[in-house]
């Protein structure tokens, strides 16, 4: 057979810089390809020459080239990677450098296979440094670089596409760069167009006993006016003991607009825009008063055309006017071009649908499409003269929850050295004897109770690589059982005031806690509802995964463990950049197992399936078996003994000091859990135990720990505060909000609870399921608030805050990205070889989302509409 360049009868002359040139002649192998090596000896014994030479040749290069700047990359990879044989020269020359790494682990089921790759290893490690001359009949020589020659090789192992699918691929790849650089121009545009938008802040005074303060605006013709005010305005949720002898002071404010003759004297008046009446506190407490921003836009009336013909110019202006019996000091800036809330709900909703195109056709990477989104939403804001500053936009990122994924990050990192989670995954095996249900009842039970008393990020954090291994152990595709896992987190992280973010924002209200919901009394009206959405959940999870089959992976164990190293393999070798020697070796070795994981592969998939056997063959085997059955009885109980010894404790002394760090993050969690005992916030709590472990466990080499940080998830949950952000100035919550809360008053006063319950639950839970429930649920406290203390409506406040609460939490099952633990679990599954798309998590969170929100609702509305339980 022919070789690529059309040589026929190839010499191989080898050659190295430090040896004479070796000419070895290999005879040319037939066009039909079924000669076998064995009948030519004279062939075999030159290759077993070249290989010799190309032994001896890796090994003396492998002492020159392994560096100190090597060894530093490569103690930067994953264990699992670093343990390879494939990379034995860095780890025996870190061995002798140090002399503080522990012995290659014995992997006697493959230790032939493995001395393979070794050999495999280091004589493409060779062909990377010799130059191969290949002359073909006619005299032409053409030289051959050995990593050419095997760039060449893993090309011909790699599938051909069709040449019609090959075309529409990459029409379609050309397209999303179009779209893309498209929407790049766009924002760009718009932010270089534009300077960031500053507010121009005024003070005034306004005079006591209804005296207006006139505050004049610049430009005259203006169809919309916005206003920002700071000062000791009434906070909705504060509860005051209001005086009947005292009326409760309020600012009235109003636009008005004056036109003047043309000797400029006023000659008419009339107001231009709406009340806006505010709540102001009382005299004698506004000192001790912190300010509060209050913002509105005025929607202003067109001018009169009688009075228009009459006059000669007009003029807009503010008035104020309060009933407080003393000067009230303000602070103010006028936004002549505020944002049209209408057009800014078209605009936000287009970028959140474009976000989700995004993600579930896997246009993009995850953390780009929010990256993506999120700048495109800042440039709409420009475009609209609303441009934030950059520092008003490092403040609409959580840094919080940012340090709280970062402390824990670390403490898992170097948890994982210690190998507790191997042997936790093996213990809860050998509890449950292997049986599969059990074993995920058990794991998805643990996790809800935990969830429930810490941070369902952190709980989801410590539980997946234990989930994975376990999965790993049991040969179970770990994707459905961690969808399973963080289903249940959520559920869990509902039944306490800190097991979820939008609990902590509701029970921290200071007009709900007033309101008798304290930690006991939301635990125990959270406690039937989500016990029951537990019981629905399992029920609906035990029928979508009826068939044992629909956890396991689809091809054969072999093929699955062969995708996922080459996912691992790649993965770490991608991490690496090619800008140092010292990388570019690293990330050579790394991709060179790769190609021989893509060929073992190969091999696995082309496999010819051998026919099922008829009765006599079948009854042959069978009879040949029982000869051999008790050796292999006997070969079960030593595998079975092995089994459960292949995980031990690695490092037992970093494990006690990563006991102490997560003893220390724990406990002030709990404490967290009281009002009173809460001085550090989540994020500063793990971000103290990461030091903690750090100084314990005495690391030097901090690149490495750095290295297993999920740096993409954090990105991605920074972009995602940034979009939710902007899309509350474009009026998106607020929108969601008014709707609510104007379906609300449209019902009759008899029905006024139940409708109330079912638009909050429902509102919010569908809402929390696609866009961020944090600023969602700090939006629909303050319309619980106002719905509670209308007294028209006379609607009790608890069973409101129940349905919030539910809702906000349960919809985060709805979508990946509905709740953060969702996005943190398929993180660190990534990063762990294992990934699941969002229309995976839809198909199973969705349904399990509306079953969810439906037993609730059937409980809020037997509790608290027919029982009144409030």
């Amino acid at each position: 057979m022919s070789s690529p360049y059309g040589y026929t009868k190839p010499t191989f002359m080898i050659t190295d810089h430090t040896h004479d040139p070796y000419h070895l002649h290999v005879g040319g192998v037939p066009d039909d390809g079924e000669q076998d090596e064995e009948e030519d000896p004279e062939r075999q014994t030159k290759l077993q020459e070249i290989i010799s030479w190309l032994h001896l040749n890796a090994k003396h290069r492998t002492k020159c080239e392994v560096t100190e700047g090597a060894l530093q990359v490569w103690r930067t990879l994953p264990e699992r990677i670093r343990q390879d044989p494939s990379l034995a020269s860095f780890r025996q020359e870190h061995e002798r450098l140090h002399g503080d790494v522990d012995p290659l682990p014995n992997e006697d089921g493959d230790h032939i296979e493995n001395g393979h790759h070794e050999e495999t290893a280091m004589a493409t490690h060779a062909f990377t440094e010799i130059g191969i001359n290949v002359t073909n009949e006619e005299g032409q020589v053409r030289v051959l670089d050995g990593r050419d020659l095997e760039n060449n090789n893993d090309d011909q192992h790699d599938d051909v596409e069709p040449h019609a699918k090959s075309l529409i691929r990459k029409y379609l790849i050309w397209f999303k760069i179009a779209i893309l650089l498209v929407v790049w121009c766009v924002f760009t545009a718009f932010l270089m167009s534009n300077n960031e938008h500053v507010d121009q802040l005024s003070l005034i005074s306004v005079p006591r006993n209804s005296s207006p303060r006139v505050f004049p605006i610049a430009t005259n013709d203006l169809q919309r006016i916005g206003l920002g005010l700071r000062g000791p305005f009434r906070l909705q949720e504060n509860e005051l003991a209001i005086n009947e002898s005292v009326p409760l002071p309020v600012l009235q404010v109003l636009v008005m607009r004056s036109y003047f003759d043309a000797e400029g004297l006023e000659i008419y008046i009339e107001n231009a825009s709406q009340l806006w009446q505010l709540d102001v506190v009382y005299p004698h407490l506004i000192d001790g008063t912190q300010d509060t921003k209050k913002q509105r836009t005025f929607e202003l009336s067109p001018t009169d055309p009688l009075w228009l013909a009459q006059s000669n110019r007009t003029e807009l202006s503010f008035e104020f006017t309060s009933s407080i019996e003393g000067e009230l000091p303000l602070q103010l800036n006028v936004d002549e071009s505020p944002i049209y809330k209408r057009d800014g709900v078209l605009y936000a909703a287009a970028v959140l649908c474009g976000l989700y195109i995004m993600i579930i056709w896997e246009i993009v990477n995850r953390t780009f499409a929010a990256i993506i989104a999120s700048t495109l939403s800042v440039g709409i804001l420009a475009a609209l003269n609303s441009r934030p500053s950059m520092a008003t936009i490092m403040g609409w990122i959580d840094v919080e929850t940012l340090l709280l994924l970062f402390g824990m990050m670390i403490l898992v990192a170097i948890l994982s050295e210690t190998g507790v989670f191997d042997y936790l995954a093996v213990y809860a095996y050998k509890i449950t004897n292997g049986h599969v249900w059990p074993l995920i009842n058990c794991l998805c039970l643990f996790t809800a109770v935990l969830s429930s008393f810490l941070d369902n990020v952190t709980t989801v954090l410590l539980m997946t690589p234990v989930t994975i291994r376990l999965c790993e152990v049991m040969c179970l595709n770990p994707v459905p059982i961690l969808m399973c896992m963080v289903i249940y987190s959520n559920i869990g992280g509902a039944l306490t005031p800190v097991g979820d973010p939008p609990n902590v924002i509701i029970a921290s209200n200071s007009y709900i806690s007033k309101n008798g919901v304290n930690f006991a009394v939301f635990t125990l009206h959270m406690l039937p509802g989500v016990l029951l959405v537990m019981v629905q959940t399992y029920i609906q999870l035990r029928y979508k995964f009826r068939n044992i089959s629909d956890l396991q992976f689809k091809d054969s164990p072999e093929v699955e463990e062969l995708r996922h190293e080459i996912h691992v393999w790649k993965r770490a070798a991608a991490s690496l950049s090619a800008y140092s020697k010292d990388e570019e070796l690293v990330r050579q070795t790394l991709m060179k197992k790769v190609n021989r994981l893509k060929r073992s592969l190969k091999k696995r998939m082309t496999a010819v399936i051998e026919p099922a056997p008829n009765y006599q063959q079948t009854l042959a085997n069978l009879q040949a078996k029982v000869s051999v059955i008790l050796g292999h009885l006997l070969w079960i109980i030593n595998m079975y003994l092995m089994f459960f010894s292949q995980y031990p404790i690695r490092n037992k002394q970093l494990l006690v000091k990563c006991s102490l760090a997560l003893l220390f993050v724990i406990s002030l969690f709990f404490l967290h859990s009281v009002p009173e005992l809460q001085r550090l916030s989540l994020g500063w709590t793990a971000l103290l135990g990461a030091i903690f472990l750090i100084i314990l466990a005495d690391i030097e080499d901090m690149e490495a720990i750095l290295a297993r940080v999920e740096w993409s998830t954090l990105l991605f949950f920074a972009a995602l505060f940034i979009l939710m952000e902007a899309l509350t100035e474009l009026g998106l919550i607020e929108w969601i909000g008014n709707m609510t809360e104007g379906i609300i008053l449209g019902v009759g006063e008899d029905q006024r609870l139940m409708v109330a319950i079912l638009i909050i639950l429902w509102v919010s839970a569908v809402a929390s399921a696609f866009v961020d429930n944090i600023p969602l649920t700090t939006m629909m406290v303050k319309i619980t608030i106002s719905l509670a203390q209308n007294s028209t409506l006379n609607l009790p406040l608890q069973p409101l805050v129940w349905a919030l609460a539910l809702g906000a939490c349960l919809g985060g099952n709805g979508t990946l990205i509905g709740a953060s633990a969702n996005v943190v679990c398929a993180g660190v599954a990534e990063q762990h070889g294992y990934k699941f798309t969002f229309l995976q998590f839809f198909k199973v969170g969705f349904p399990i989302m509306i079953g969810s929100i439906i037993v609730a609702t059937g409980y809020l509305l037997v509790s608290h509409s027919l029982f009144a339980w409030h």
